[in-house]
């Protein structure tokens, strides 16, 4: 495949991150992505909203990357119950309680991340806008694969056992001996 320019889209997409009490006196908040704002400008820990305890953040603003080779995976996205970004997260130090690492539209890419263990990957319902963005991508860049089924080979490899087993051992009833065993045996 030819590397087209043009087969490459971003996005600013800004990462709301809700903070709400936890259950439990072990885990005194609980963090979520709440959604995400298309085309959003810079953003670092704004607070969008506050009810009682429960605060929402518009934690950070990251570029959402669409790769013409990656077509796959956000079309079986796009085909999910509902369409959704992936937000990967990792805990950080300081202030700001979590570090906005990537957001993506390909469930494999995320999957990848969920493997490791130490990064937290959110699922955020895409806007309609969006889904709309991501579409026209798929539907521009997209080409099926074609199946191509294997062929076998004509060589006959059950009829002559050549190069297997060890030259030391003279019969099969010798197969299980230890070479060393034999050698002295014979001597």
């Amino acid at each position: 495949m030819i590397h087209n320019p043009n087969m490459y889209r971003t996005m600013p997409v800004g990462v709301v991150l809700r903070k709400a009490p936890g259950v439990t006196r072990w885990v005194p908040w609980v963090w979520t992505a709440s959604g995400v704002l298309p085309g959003a400008g810079p953003a670092n820990w704004h607070e969008l909203r506050r009810e009682g305890e429960v605060v929402e953040y518009h934690a950070a603003t990251v570029t959402l990357e669409l790769h013409g080779a990656e077509t796959e995976a956000y079309l079986s996205g796009l085909s999910a119950e509902i369409p959704s970004l992936f937000i990967v997260l990792r805990e950080a130090d300081g202030d700001c309680p979590l570090e906005v690492v990537l957001i993506t539209a390909s469930p494999y890419e995320a999957q990848d991340y969920t493997d490791s263990g130490e990064e937290i990957v959110e699922k955020v319902a895409m806007p309609a806008g969006m889904i709309a963005w991501v579409r026209e991508f798929v539907e521009a860049f997209h080409e099926e694969e074609v199946f191509v089924k294997r062929k076998r080979d004509k060589k006959r490899v059950d009829l002559v056992q050549d190069g297997i087993g060890d030259a030391r051992i003279a019969t099969e009833a010798d197969i299980y001996a230890s070479p060393d065993l034999k050698r002295r045996r014979l001597q």
